[in-house]
């Protein structure tokens, strides 16, 4: 090999070195359910790009192993949940790996029904389908009592369950199912208490389509987790950023009208 050949290649290799360089990404893999959690996250990955962050996005239909595999560290951090179901997920664990890195949006919670078209036709004995983990049992529980339906010991108590039902006018029986299955059953069930992201799914509106709904001041906000030793990763940062930017606010206004309202 000549000694210019051998400059040249050294020079090629140089620059592509430089260049594999230069545009090395961080990689963020971060675990979602489908609807709007997912959507949001591809949303921002163009933004991401330009600020040198690769995102992949690893798409969950149950709220149990988005969680688990964040611990596992399967994933660098998860987005699907809000605080009440976290604290009763590290309750449940017995472990406090978790940690909040923002808030970014709210899913107001809402009760359906294709038999009746109000909660005064609900019939004596009907019955109401709930979410079977914990804190959303409590969600739909509080929220039934605010619309008079039912009466709790406590109507603060987020972690309700019905046995804390004090007074049940209708004699209304209640059945407790994983959430994703709740739209399903709503030919089956006099009402059904859906969370937001499962009623989008199954082509819900939770605004048009529901008896009620809760309003935006709901202390549910959905939000971005990660575990403690990758939380104030610079890439996490940016990916925060990304999910509380304006240009995020205008696409859940545009895309959910109401459905999914910011928290920020």
């Amino acid at each position: 090999m000549t000694l210019t050949i051998r400059k040249l290649l050294c020079a090629a290799i140089g620059t592509f070195a430089f260049a594999a360089t230069t545009h090395a990404a961080d990689k963020l893999v971060i675990a979602a359910t489908p609807v709007p959690h997912a959507e949001l996250l591809e949303f921002v990955k163009p933004m991401l790009a330009k600020e040198g962050v690769e995102l992949e996005v690893k798409v969950f239909t149950d709220y149990v192993q988005p969680s688990m595999q964040t611990n596992e560290k399967r994933v660098d951090g998860n987005f699907f949940l809000h605080k009440p179901y976290l604290d009763e997920f590290k309750k449940k664990q017995k472990n406090d790996i978790q940690t909040v890195v923002t808030k970014v949006h709210v899913e107001p919670f809402a009760g359906y029904s294709l038999k009746h078209k109000s909660l005064a036709a609900l019939p004596e004995g009907g019955t109401v389908a709930l979410p079977n983990d914990p804190s959303n049992s409590g969600r739909a529980l509080l929220l039934l009592a605010k619309q008079g339906v039912i009466t709790l010991k406590d109507p603060n108590n987020i972690i309700a369950t019905t046995k804390d039902i004090v007074a049940n006018p209708k004699k209304l029986k209640f059945r407790e199912l994983e959430a994703a299955t709740l739209p399903r059953v709503l030919n089956q069930v006099d009402l059904a208490l859906i969370n937001t992201n499962y009623a989008i799914q199954a082509k819900l509106n939770p605004v048009k389509d529901s008896l009620f709904i809760e309003d935006a001041s709901s202390p549910y906000a959905n939000l971005l987790v990660a575990r403690e030793d990758n939380a104030n990763s610079p890439a996490m940062k940016k990916l925060a950023a990304a999910l509380t930017s304006p240009e995020v606010k205008k696409f859940l206004a545009e895309k959910y009208q109401g459905a999914v309202v910011p928290a920020f």
